[in-house]
């Protein structure tokens, strides 16, 4: 008998999925360090994208923005010690444009 958690690597590296799953869980992991770090910015940024070692993530404001960058090394140690964190070493914030065509 084995737990389903245990199953769902194995699974998504057949199918091909691993960047998703590995993306999945970090914004998983983003949004809980965020909503106990920085509790104002909670549900007001998200994840867009993993590149190497690195963190995209987008903010609804540029207060958010820079609350993010001011608290960045802060973000990027308790995020690179999680599991889900995958040893990420830079946070890049950039605010969300609001303009729909880009």
């Amino acid at each position: 008998m084995r737990r389903i958690g245990d199953l769902i690597p194995d699974a998504a590296r057949s199918l091909g999925l691993e960047d998703e799953l590995r993306l999945a869980r970090a914004i998983a992991t983003f949004e809980a360090i965020v909503a106990e770090r920085v509790p104002a910015a909670a549900g007001a940024c998200r994840v867009v994208r993993l590149e190497g070692f690195t963190i995209d993530v987008e903010a609804d404001a540029p207060i958010i923005a820079q609350e993010l960058r001011l608290r960045a090394t802060e973000l990027i140690t308790v995020f690179a010690a999680s599991p889900g964190g995958v040893g990420i070493r830079d946070l890049r914030v950039r605010v969300r444009s609001r303009d729909p065509r880009v």
